[in-house]
């Protein structure tokens, strides 16, 4: 189950943005920065941004194999366990 960011002014982050860096970089979690009492900014360690990048760019993978095994557009199983097998023992040399 998803945990609720943490939630923190941007008058608080003013006063004492190294200290909100530090938690944001020891905790891996989102911080969500408020203006005038509404979310304006969301704060992520590099961490945290490029374990979401990493996740995001899987599923881009995985919606596009989807639509390529709709269409008939992929390669084959077999060929690509084939290629792969061929790569591996090249790399093994």
């Amino acid at each position: 189950m998803a945990t609720i960011p943490e939630i923190i002014p941007v008058t608080d982050v003013r006063q004492d943005a190294a200290a909100v860096l530090k938690r944001v970089q020891a905790s891996h979690e989102s911080l969500v920065i408020t203006q005038r009492g509404r979310a304006a900014a969301i704060l992520l360690s590099v961490e945290a941004y490029e374990r979401g990048e990493q996740e995001r760019q899987l599923l881009r993978l995985l919606v596009r194999g989807e639509q390529e095994i709709a269409t008939g557009t992929g390669d084959d199983l077999d060929e690509v366990l084939a290629d792969a097998d061929t790569l591996l023992k090249d790399e093994a040399r």
